[in-house]
């Protein structure tokens, strides 16, 4: 993956989906195959991620140095609302 802004945009998307359905095996495997995407493609070594209501606000260490990115909640939300609203269409496969 290119760009680390992309990188960032699917880990998170999915961090949230995987945060919120513990069970759920391919979301853990989606969010650990971004996570290494990031680490091993961008360099990134540490990510804290906040919430204020309308924005995700990303801190992540690239190169020693600490340096920031927001995401709209709307648009990081978009696969856990979708999810959520048709959960037939989503089933869980746990382990």
């Amino acid at each position: 993956m290119r760009s680390l802004q992309d990188a960032l945009y699917n880990w998170l998307t999915i961090k949230i989906v995987s945060d919120e359905r513990p069970d759920d095996t391919a979301a853990a495997e989606t969010k650990n195959f971004f996570q290494q995407i990031l680490k091993e493609d961008h360099g990134i070594e540490e990510i804290e991620v906040k919430k204020d209501g309308v924005m995700y606000i990303l801190h992540y260490r690239k190169d020693e140095e600490w340096k920031k990115t927001v995401f709209p909640c709307e648009l990081i939300e978009v696969m856990i609302n979708q999810i959520n609203e048709e959960p037939e269409k989503f089933p869980n496969y746990p382990e």
